[in-house]
């Protein structure tokens, strides 16, 4: 292998560890009224949307903002991750805290427990 070959795959390497995301703990609850939201007013934005905490909302910058979000526990997890856009604030949200759509919660968890922990990434 030449010099230039190894500096290349070198250089993939280090993009790739680079770029991985890294999540964040947090906790999810959900809610089932839209509108009118803090960022779009009564505009439909679909339904796989979510609500963040004051400090993720920004003073609206998180607006559009996309998630992905994955239940961590408790047992009623359904494996896999859904992802959300940021279209509300939460201000009874802690730090790290999502109020997700009823339907993205359904994805990864069951709406009966009503609160989980998370990881999310943007």
């Amino acid at each position: 292998m030449g010099l230039m070959t190894r500096a290349l795959i070198l250089i993939g390497m280090v993009a790739c560890l680079t770029s991985v995301a890294h999540a964040i703990a947090g906790q999810a609850t959900y809610y089932t009224v839209y509108k009118p939201s803090a960022c779009y007013g009564n505009e439909d934005h679909g339904n796989m949307i979510a609500a963040v905490n004051s400090g993720l909302f920004a003073n609206k910058a998180a607006c559009g903002r996309r998630y992905r979000v994955t239940c961590t526990g408790p047992s009623s997890c359904k494996g896999g991750s859904v992802d959300v856009t940021v279209v509300d604030l939460c201000p009874g949200c802690a730090a790290n805290g999502f109020d997700l759509s009823l339907e993205a919660f359904s994805v990864i968890a069951d709406p009966n427990v009503g609160r989980i922990n998370i990881d999310y990434t943007q």
